[in-house]
């Protein structure tokens, strides 16, 4: 099943009794946050809220906080015709009559992708037009103690391409609201929208954007999507809605508008203006501080007579974004291989922040093969802002990371089979390089037959400046010892003692504030892949030979918190006495 707006959709899921509609008056500042973070940690219903504080609009999050929500928002039909349309390249390629008849039926529905124009009247988005203060009454959620303000959570931003005509881009960049007519717009590095204002300002022009909220749950899905470097988002909205995207023209000028958009936000982006955006707790689980962003001034409104704000919060994984992460994972990585033929699947993990580890099955089909995948996958879009990157090239599922760890760690040849590259970009929300935006790289490979049997079991005794020492899984240990502001060179020593004692056997050690991230996957992932930076903080036994470094056994790696890091998210107290004391308020029941 496909919905062509929010409101089926929502409809659907208070049939199914998995809405629940919040009528007691609810504050957007930090009140709504945490009633959301509660329900989704409880895998809990999508949350509508009518009576918000100050605001001229219902708000509703948790739309996709759960695996069955997200099925039921999209069904199995994009999938199935995804691979089916990558099964089929090899018998339409070159396309004969009787492949194309075999395949007629696939053919019939990709002809259907597309857009097509409707007129003002059939379209709701344009019910109301607000030019005077445009962002009054937005009920834009502040949803952590420590950010700089209200944000739009859920913006589906869209922009053209000054130099190149209509090639445009649909992407999700938070917008801090400043006042009732501007905002920040957080364009990190290597985003679209990005892209498109560099080219606007070496023009010296200001850039023409609209900020989409709502519709179709497709439209939302292929704002935040991976997709391969070309693929335009509103074309991968109609695959995945099953049907042409009705858009209207704007009566005020601009850009076309999704007719069953919720409301669409109308200004330009000035050149070479900047001001501080921030903080804001991010997915990655932290606070990203406060940085110069360019300005969005709103010129004008539309949104539907009885429009619903859509929103979402972020924190400490798992969130909304994971869900919806994992199915657009799974429509869309049939399609790399044929961007890169060495690759056989690829994951990003959604609980380090997505950019902060990804892993690939690839093929080794003549030695060091792998190595020149590796290299295709950091030169290729957004998996470019990658840190750490593990291959292997036997058969495994790489969302289960203890499995490919495993793995890796069984074949992994530290001499060769490790690299380190220091001086590149990393994601503008990762602290970890101590410098905005720019960190290193790691690459760690376990190809071929096992060389070596993992450890299970630690018998190995006392280690000097460590308090606590557990097993994460095979080959890996976690241990715990003074924190980074007391003993900074704790994992170089230890790396140093453990390479010369005799006969151990652990390849992996990660030094962490707390040991007991080994008993959780979720819990090892976030803490590791946000707290270190490779060519910081992974220390071993060095061999420089022919300009390659090459490695001893054990890895360290210092996953401790350092300075400088942001602070984690952690809700406030009085509004969680609040939430806790409102409770039976809110009459959260699926209903």
């Amino acid at each position: 099943m496909s919905f062509s707006s929010l409101r089926p959709f929502l409809e659907m899921l208070r049939q199914e009794g998995d809405l629940a509609v919040i009528e007691t008056p609810v504050d957007p500042v930090l009140e709504i946050a945490e009633i959301h973070r509660r329900v989704i940690d409880a895998e809990g219903p999508a949350l509508l809220f009518t009576n918000v504080k100050g605001a001229a609009f219902p708000v509703v999050t948790n739309l996709f906080g759960t695996s069955r929500r997200v099925d039921k928002a999209f069904g199995p039909r994009p999938e199935q015709l995804v691979n089916r349309l990558i099964g089929a390249m090899d018998t339409l390629m070159p396309p004969t009559l009787p492949a194309l008849w075999r395949e007629k039926d696939m053919l019939l529905d990709l002809m259907k992708v597309g857009m097509k124009k409707v007129s003002q009247d059939a379209a709701p988005v344009l019910g109301v037009a607000k030019r005077e203060r445009p962002l009054a009454g937005l009920p834009a959620l502040t949803c952590w103690q420590e950010d700089g303000g209200p944000f739009i959570t859920l913006p589906l931003v869209y922009t053209e391409s000054p130099a190149h005509g209509k090639k445009h881009n649909l992407g999700m960049y938070r917008m801090q609201v400043y006042d009732d007519s501007t905002t920040g717009m957080h364009w990190q590095i290597h985003k679209g929208g990005g892209f498109h204002y560099h080219e606007a300002e070496q023009m010296n022009r200001a850039l023409p954007v609209s900020v989409f909220l709502g519709g179709p749950p497709a439209l939302i899905a292929s704002a935040i999507a991976p997709a391969p470097e070309g693929l335009p988002e509103l074309l991968l909205t109609s695959l995945i809605l099953g049907g042409k995207l009705p858009m209207a023209e704007d009566p005020l000028g601009g850009h076309r508008i999704p007719a069953e958009a919720e409301f669409a936000i109308k200004g330009s982006v000035p050149p070479h203006l900047r001001r501080p955006e921030g903080p804001f707790g991010d997915h990655f689980g932290y606070y990203s501080l406060t940085h110069d962003f360019p300005v969005f001034n709103v010129d004008h409104v539309w949104h539907r007579k009885d429009a619903i704000y859509p929103a979402t919060i972020v924190g400490k994984p798992r969130q909304e974004d994971y869900y919806l992460g994992e199915f657009l994972q799974r429509l869309l990585s049939p399609a790399f291989p044929m961007v890169m033929p060495g690759i056989r699947s690829l994951w990003t993990y959604a609980e380090t922040g997505f950019h902060a580890l990804a892993s690939a099955v690839v093929r080794e089909s003549y030695s060091r093969e792998a190595l020149g995948t590796a290299f295709s996958i950091l030169g290729q879009g957004q998996l470019s802002l990658t840190k750490f990157l593990m291959l292997t090239d036997r058969p495994v599922e790489l969302e289960h990371f203890s499995a490919l760890l495993t793995t890796v760690l069984e074949r992994f040849d530290p001499l060769k089979d490790l690299f380190v590259f220091d001086h590149t970009s990393h994601d503008t929300l990762d602290y970890t390089g101590r410098r905005l935006n720019h960190g290193s790289k790691a690459v760690m490979m376990g190809v071929g037959d096992p060389i070596r049997e993992l450890p299970r079991e630690y018998t190995g005794g006392d280690l000097p400046g460590i308090a606590d020492i557990r097993v994460f899984g095979p080959g890996c240990l976690v241990v715990r010892g003074d924190v980074f502001e007391r003993e900074p060179e704790l994992a170089e020593r230890l790396a140093e003692t453990l390479s010369a004692r005799e006969g151990w056997q652990w390849p992996l050690v990660v030094l962490a504030d707390d040991a007991g991230i080994a008993a959780s996957e979720r819990q090892f992932l976030w803490t590791v892949f946000t707290r270190f930076n490779p060519a910081h903080d992974m220390y071993a036994k060095t061999i420089a030979s022919r300009h390659h470094i090459g490695y001893g056994l054990p890895i360290v790696i210092d996953a401790r918190m350092k300075p400088g890091y942001p602070d984690e998210l952690f809700p406030r107290e009085d509004i969680v006495k609040l939430v806790d004391d409102r409770w039976r308020e809110y009459g959260i029941r699926k209903t």
